[in-house]
């Protein structure tokens, strides 16, 4: 079977199935503008988030391990709390 005949078969299948074929073309669509959708919400959120974090600057709280906070707000070094 030579490439011509092949797409003349299918070219017949889709003339005489053209519910099928119409359908078939719909959910193909669907489906492509649903992930375009997905990844350039994903993007354009993901680029909010970043722009958010980088708005606040770099005095951000860093917490380690073994590090404990007064209730006055003064940082201690260690785990026990100071009276």
């Amino acid at each position: 079977m030579t490439w011509a005949q092949t797409l003349g078969t299918g070219w017949a299948a889709i003339r005489s199935h053209t519910l099928r074929s119409a359908l078939t073309v719909l959910g193909i669509l669907i489906g492509i503008a649903a992930v375009i959708l997905t990844v350039g919400l994903g993007l354009g959120t993901q680029r909010d988030v970043s722009a958010q974090i980088s708005a606040l600057g770099s005095n951000l709280l860093i917490v380690t391990p073994g590090s404990s906070t007064s209730s006055d707000g003064v940082r201690g070094g260690s785990a026990r709390r100071r009276r």
